[in-house]
């Protein structure tokens, strides 16, 4: 077929206006393979009218991509993860998924509630971890496109007793992509008996989107002026402790690695950073928690949340038996997380806020990651 000139200029005028129109915000949806038992498992990809793209899976509601542009424009994968579900059914750490019924510990898998004694899953040394055997980060959730497509919420039942929690919880988890450059996660639960819920979204970043090398030349900022100390099985003591002057104190923006490696006993028992900032807060609602600036690519990090605290975690446990996307060996310090939830062990330690959940009520969290580029 031939054009004459003027229909070719028309052609390439349109294509360069096209090429250069801000890019529509949606989402998409497509298979992302079935589990061994035959459960259809699909991926939704988020994007914003500015190029950013989030892409999540019904397999743990786990957000398996984020690509934000570096100070060159350019986008790159800022969490740690697999390429396809082979690697999220047999090779993840929580890589970006959703965790409960309880993120974090409970002391010895056991908690009193009510009166009665409920025994959960001992399967971080002697105590329980992010939901047990078989948390939330390893079922399938059922997914729901948002209304203003924007967004989609999974939703998954866990019926009374599983992992040996009581009640018939309902819980659900949206995400959203909106064109302020923001990733919401917005969370909710019901249940029909007393039951303890703490949910968070356990993504590793590295905002080199490389997820190499390390992250301890990242600068984190902190709004927290205490944190909990733990044992040697890291299970809080209970003591809500100053940061003044030890390694700990983020009040002011700090490279990770700066002093990851002091001989400080809170270090040694984490094996680097592991533990809970408590969040500085006058009132309910979203505060400012974080803000983690990487210096090489310029990409900034701010999180925001309605949770009282958040588990700072430097990957000291990934220790090169993770082989994550594009063949890349997750080692340690390769990713950091921003867990942002209750505190371990609240079941046990009645000094914490509440992580009961009862009949009647609604559990609600909020948690945005903001995105920009330091100048």
């Amino acid at each position: 077929m031939r054009y004459r000139r003027a229909e070719i200029q028309v052609l390439a005028s349109l294509a360069l206006v096209l090429a250069s129109a801000p890019l529509r915000a949606g989402v998409t949806r497509a298979s992302f393979g079935k589990t061994p038992d035959g459960q259809a498992v699909e991926v939704f990809t988020l994007t914003n009218k500015n190029g950013l793209e989030a892409r999540v899976i019904s397999y743990g509601a786990t957000l398996i991509s984020l690509k934000v542009p570096d100070r060159k424009g350019q986008l790159g994968d800022i969490v740690l993860g697999q390429d396809d579900l082979d690697g999220y059914l047999n090779r993840s750490r929580f890589f970006g998924s959703v965790v409960g019924r309880y993120a974090n510990r409970i002391a010895k898998g056991k908690f009193t509630l009510d009166g009665k004694t409920y025994t959960l899953a001992t399967n971080n040394g002697p105590n329980h971890l992010h939901g047990g055997a078989r948390g939330f980060d390893k079922v399938v959730w059922t997914p729901e496109p948002g209304k203003d497509g924007a967004g989609v919420t999974l939703s998954y039942l866990s019926k009374d007793g599983e992992e040996g929690y009581p009640g018939n919880l309902q819980a659900r988890v949206t995400y959203t992509l909106n064109d302020r450059d923001e990733l919401l996660m917005e969370y909710r639960a019901t249940t029909d008996k007393p039951t303890h819920l703490n949910l968070t979204n356990h993504s590793y970043f590295n905002l080199t989107a490389h997820g190499e090398p390390d992250i301890l030349g990242h600068v984190v900022e902190l709004n927290a002026d205490r944190y909990l100390p733990v044992d040697s099985t890291l299970i809080p003591t209970g003591v809500l402790a100053p940061v003044a002057g030890t390694p700990f104190d983020f009040r002011k923006p700090t490279a990770i690695g700066a002093r990851i490696d002091e001989p400080h006993e809170q270090l040694k028992n984490g094996n680097g950073y592991d533990h809970t900032f408590v969040v500085n807060r006058k009132g309910p609602g979203p505060v400012k928690l974080a803000r983690v600036v990487e210096p090489t690519s310029g990409r900034v990090l701010e999180v925001e949340t309605t949770e009282p605290g958040v588990q700072f975690y430097t990957g000291n446990f990934l220790d090169g038996r993770y082989t994550g996307k594009q063949g890349r060996v997750y080692r340690k310090r390769y990713g950091f997380c921003l867990e942002t939830h209750h505190f371990p062990d609240s079941p046990n330690q009645p000094s914490f806020p509440t992580t009961v959940l009862r009949p009647g009520q609604q559990y609600t969290s909020k948690t945005v990651l903001r995105f920009s580029i330091a100048r």
